[in-house]
């Protein structure tokens, strides 16, 4: 069964140039040295490729760099550059493109490194790098949707995969470890799996070490923030396996208030609301087993029994997160604002400030409103890419109250 990606539903904040120069430049080096000199291949040519390949036996400190961008044949040729084009363009528009490059290129070397330390055969193809660059999608984009063509014996059609699925099970595991083991390794001269191995392995570390120093800009989707939910999902269950901790979040502290000078009960402590308690239940359950859709229909009933209920931190931004992907434009401000009246000082108070204003601006067009998000955003931000996002916001929303002109009273 043949499965191929052929894109993602990745959004790219910035044009992947560096990515299509790369894709250009393997061509380019291709049709010089393989086509446009002719068949076959003129001797001195030949003994130029086979100088710039890396070789174990004779190595060099420029082959680790010029082995990337030959290649042994057509299709050799077309699957990597496949591959650099579905995973590539969106880790070079999130990583920038000077940051892109080096990582490339570092990819490529450290999988030379692997092939090296186990081969005798020279290597050649953008294979190593292009395996960190898929490690680094993984990364930044575990739960992004890849579009896959398959062809099974006579059916062929296009299905939709998450990238954590068909990333590690097919690509990583299957393609480069199971697959080969059962085909008694006959094919492993012509295929170099221990460099790709090498580049998927410092693809992974590499990129995910650059988020946790936050030398790349975080969001809620990076496989870091998925690491850390399941470590709190974790958490929870062991928390709520406790019965007394289960009471205690049902029905919180029983409290009687007293007058401070008589030190008599004044007024007998409210009984909890039971609708209330069994909405908040079922609202962490079905965010913790990822029911994001019924998790937002239960919150919606929550506000209808008591419109000042407000989520513990993380579920209050789920279920604002999954409103606004689902256009409820609305209901996913009145959700963000809750979030930030309960949670200023939170470390994503910045960034949902500056969804806010997008959001008030792009889709309710309420422009005052829009304004101050955005100018309270600038005031905390510190990535460049987010500062010059609000800024423009903040130009385009200016500019929309200048037009409207001042508002007189009725």
């Amino acid at each position: 069964m043949l499965i191929l990606p052929i894109r993602t539903d990745t959004q790219f904040r910035r044009t992947p140039a560096v990515n299509y120069f790369l894709i250009i430049a393997n061509v380019l080096i291709f049709l010089v040295v393989d086509v446009f000199s002719g068949r076959p291949m003129p001797t001195g040519l030949a003994l130029w490729k086979r100088q710039y390949m890396l070789d174990p036996e004779n190595l060099s400190v420029i082959q680790f760099f010029s082995y990337q961008f030959l290649h042994g044949d057509l299709m050799h040729l077309l699957g990597n550059m496949l591959f650099l084009w579905v995973f590539g363009n969106a880790v070079n528009s999130k990583m920038g493109h000077v940051t892109y490059l080096l990582f490339y290129l570092a990819c490529g070397v450290f999988a030379g490194l692997g092939f090296s330390l186990g081969g005798t055969s020279p290597c050649l193809g953008a294979s190593g790098s292009i395996a960190g660059i898929t490690t680094a999608f993984l990364v930044l984009f575990p739960r992004t949707h890849v579009t896959v063509v398959y062809w099974f014996v006579w059916f062929i059609g296009t299905a939709q995969i998450q990238a954590l699925l068909l990333i590690v099970v097919k690509i990583i595991l299957w393609d480069n470890i199971l697959a080969p083991s059962l085909a008694g390794g006959r094919d492993y001269v012509s295929v170099a799996y221990s460099a790709h191995i090498a580049g998927y392995i410092f693809g992974f570390l590499c990129c995910a070490l650059m988020l946790l120093i936050r030398a790349l800009p975080r969001d809620q989707y990076d496989i870091i923030a998925m690491g850390k939910r399941y470590y709190q999902r974790q958490q929870y269950r062991a928390m709520m396996a406790d019965p007394n901790v289960r009471a205690q979040m049902a029905y919180g502290r029983v409290a009687r208030p007293v007058a401070a000078e008589s030190g008599e009960v004044v007024e007998a402590a409210p009984e909890p609301d039971g609708d209330v308690v069994r909405l908040r239940s079922e609202i962490a359950e079905q965010l913790e087993s990822e029911d994001y859709e019924g998790a937002a229909t239960r919150y919606a009933a929550l506000l209808s029994h008591d419109s000042k209920q407000c989520l513990p931190r993380r579920q209050m931004l789920d279920v604002a997160n999954h409103l606004m992907r689902t256009a409820k434009y609305p209901q996913a401000a009145e959700a963000y604002e809750k979030f930030l009246k309960h949670y200023p000082s939170d470390g994503e108070a910045q960034q949902v400030q500056l969804v806010l204003g997008i959001l008030y601006a792009k889709y309710l067009e309420e422009y005052e409103k829009a304004q101050r998000c955005l100018n309270d955003s600038l005031k905390r931000l510190t990535n460049p890419d987010l500062i010059r996002q609000a800024t423009e916001w903040l130009e385009s929303v200016t500019a929309s109250l200048g037009r409207r002109g001042p508002r007189t009273a009725s």
